[in-house]
C-alpha cells in the first residue's frame, strides 16, 4: 500500500548537550517520508524555497519517495527552525521560527497524492489539513499529527478535523492540555470519544501507548547509549509506524502491535545523530535486527513465577 504525507520540508538550526548543527536538512515530511521509505512507497506534499537544491533533494534520491508533489517556489526561502535542548532530551526550546514559503502553503493534491491507501496530514494549521482531507479520496486509513500550538490556538478546528480521522498521535502533554485532564487514561479516553479508532501517544524516553478497541499497549524506548538529537523522532516514529502498516495485507491488532515497535526502533535510529544523518544510512537488515532484540527486551511469558 502506498502513503502520501502532507507536511514540512524544512531546515533545522539545533543545539544539544552534545554538539550543534546548522542548516540542517528538518521538517516533518521529511523525516516521516524517509522512516516509511524502508517499508513502502510514500508520495509527498509540501513546499520549499530556492534554496533547497539538488544537494538537499538527495535524501530522498535512491528511495521510493516521489517528490513530484513537492513545490519549489522561486525568489523565497524554505521553512526554518532553530532549537535548543538541555540535558531533558524531552523538552525543545525554540530559539526561532521562520515559516518563510510555509507561511503561504495551500497544499493541493494532484492526481497521483489524491488516492492513498493511507494519507498522513503532518503537524500543519488544522484547518489546511482538513482541507486536505476534502481533496483526498477516502484512505483505508487517515492518521493526524497536531501540536500544543494548534490545541491552543485553534482547538474548535481540531476538534472538528478529528471527527473525520481513524488514528491520532499525539505526546503525552498534549492529552493533558486537549482534554483537560490530569490522568493520561482518562485523557486518552476523553480524546478517543471523538470517534477515532486508534491514539498513539507519544512519550519520548518512556516509550509510547497505544489505545486500541478498549485495549492499551504499552512499550518503552529502545535503551540507547548514545543521545545525541531528538528532533524530528516523533515524525520518525509515524513513519515507521505507518509505513509498516502499509506493508501488511490487513491492520489487525496484532499488526497495530508490531506497528508500534518497528515505529520505535526506527525512531532509536533517528536520535542517535543530528538530523537525518543515520536515519538515512541505515538498512532494512539493521531494522529487523533492532526490532528482534526490542522483541527480547520486552518479553517475559516463559519465566516462571517465583514464589
Amino acid at each position: 500500500m502506498s502513503i502520501t504525507v502532507v507536511g514540512s520540508v524544512a531546515f533545522d538550526a539545533i543545539t544539544t548537550p552534545f554538539g550543534s548543527v546548522e542548516k540542517a536538512l528538518g521538517g516533518a515530511a521529511t523525516y516521516f517520508s524517509v522512516a516509511a521509505s524502508y517499508f513502502t512507497p510514500v508520495r509527498i506534499v509540501g513546499v520549499v524555497g530556492e534554496d533547497f537544491g539538488n544537494e538537499e533533494m538527495k535524501i530522498f534520491e535512491g528511495r521510493d519517495i516521489d517528490v513530484s508533489g513537492i513545490e519549489k517556489v522561486d525568489g523565497a526561502k524554505t521553512f526554518f527552525w532553530r532549537g535548543e535542548y538541555g540535558y531533558d532530551l524531552n523538552v525543545a526550546h525554540t530559539k526561532d521560527t521562520q515559516l518563510n514559503v510555509f507561511a503561504d502553503f495551500r497544499p493541493k493534491l494532484g492526481d497521483l497524492h489524491r488516492d492513498p491507501d493511507i494519507l498522513f496530514l503532518a503537524n500543519i494549521d488544522p484547518d489546511l489539513q482538513y482541507d486536505v482531507l476534502q481533496q483526498a479520496g477516502r484512505p483505508k486509513l487517515v492518521a493526524l499529527d497536531t501540536m500544543n500550538y494548534w490545541i491552543e490556538s485553534k482547538k474548535p478546528s481540531l476538534e472538528k478535523l478529528m471527527r473525520s480521522i481513524d488514528l491520532m498521535l499525539i505526546n503525552e502533554a498534549e492529552v493533558r492540555q486537549f482534554s483537560g485532564e490530569a490522568n493520561l487514561i482518562k485523557g486518552a479516553k476523553a480524546i478517543l470519544s471523538y470517534g477515532l479508532d486508534t491514539l498513539v501517544v507519544k512519550r519520548g524516553e518512556y516509550g509510547v501507548l497505544m489505545f486500541h478497541d478498549d485495549k492499551v499497549f504499552a512499550v518503552p524506548a529502545y535503551p540507547l547509549e548514545n543521545v545525541f538529537d531528538p528532533t524530528g523522532a516523533g515524525d520518525t516514529f509515524a513513519g515507521g509506524f505507518l509505513g509498516y502498516l502499509a506493508s501488511r495485507k490487513h491492520m489487525t491488532e496484532g499488526e497495530l502491535r508490531r506497528a508500534i515497535i518497528f515505529g520505535s526502533v526506527v525512531a532509536s535510529y533517528n536520535v542517535e545523530a543530528f538530523s537525518l544523518d543515520k536515519l538515512g544510512k541505515i538498512s532494512r537488515p539493521e531494522i529487523e535486527a533492532r526490532y528482534r532484540a526490542f522483541r527480547t527486551l520486552t518479553h517475559f511469558d516463559d519465566f516462571e513465577l517465583e514464589a
